[in-house]
């Protein structure tokens, strides 16, 4: 059995351990509210791009576009939202683990898929693994989530898809169920299959300047950014989440770790009094 000073500075440790867990489930439970509340703001906007879409499609059945056309997948695009920072419990190793073994069972070699991440887990995940990317640095996924962070990635995917040099994007992402549960998910962002053309429109009392094809062309790109920004606000909530409960269950984890070093000290000095007094009895014995 160890010392009992040994034993109390487990003790000590393992008690300021526990305070700094705390505090990051506080900070954590914090930022999840703010996380959930901008999430949940921004989807009538995003509900609503959608909306006026279907409608010019459903009315203005001449009215194309590259990025609505599906084609044959000889390249695809991926997407990784993973966080910056660990202490997540499994958040980024269940996605980062699930895409890996997506990649091993669809794609025969490295030339039939290119990866754009945010988050600097996935960067360096893919840089580890050797990874084609499509961009040479980590694209940071900072608490206070801005359109400007990952545009110049949706821009250049957007481009690639158009020139042919992809033929598909999909988004890899940790989904808000609940605090308890966060789910990897999956999401083609291009082509672009999510539109639905309505029956019933009214969109045809509407004139639109200076043409529905140019709408059309002019709200795509933004519906697309649009998309991306709602599933970064969701695995944002979603990394929030995880690290409040990774963080409530290291400081139980912490006070049950407390109370077993408690009964092994208790032990210890206990030994340590029995010690003492069979000595003192034993010098008293052979004193008389």
């Amino acid at each position: 059995m160890s010392s009992m000073r040994e034993i109390k500075n487990r003790i000590n440790a393992t008690s300021k351990t526990s305070q700094i867990t705390k505090a990051m489930n506080m900070v954590s439970a914090s930022k999840l509210r703010k996380a959930d509340k901008q999430n949940r703001a921004f989807i009538p906007t995003k509900e609503r791009i959608k909306s006026v879409l279907e409608d010019i499609l459903a009315t203005y059945l001449d009215v194309t576009h590259p990025l609505l056309e599906p084609r044959e997948t000889k390249r695809t695009g991926y997407i990784l939202v993973t966080s910056d920072r660990g202490l997540a419990g499994p958040y980024n190793n269940n996605l980062l683990k699930a895409f890996k073994t997506h990649l091993q069972e669809t794609h025969q070699n490295q030339d039939d898929f290119i990866v754009g991440t945010i988050g600097y887990k996935a960067f360096s995940f893919c840089k580890r693994n050797k990874y084609p990317m499509i961009n040479t640095e980590s694209v940071n996924s900072r608490d206070d989530v801005e359109f400007i962070d990952f545009q110049l990635m949706s821009r250049s995917f957007i481009k690639h898809y158009l020139n042919h040099k992809v033929d598909k994007i999909v988004i890899y992402y940790n989904h808000y169920v609940n605090t308890l549960t966060q789910t990897v998910d999956t999401y083609t962002l291009l082509p672009i299959s999510t539109l639905v053309k309505k029956k019933d429109s009214q969109v045809a009392e509407f004139l639109f300047e200076p043409s529905p094809q140019e709408v059309i062309n002019q709200l795509l790109p933004i519906y697309l950014e649009n998309t991306l920004f709602g599933i970064i606000l969701d695995a944002k909530t979603s990394e929030h989440a995880a690290r409040m409960t990774a963080m409530k269950n290291a400081s139980d984890n912490a006070e049950d770790v407390i109370k077993k070093l408690n009964l092994y000290y208790n032990r210890a000095r206990q030994n340590a009094i029995t010690i003492e007094l069979t000595d003192i009895i034993g010098g008293a014995n052979a004193v008389n």
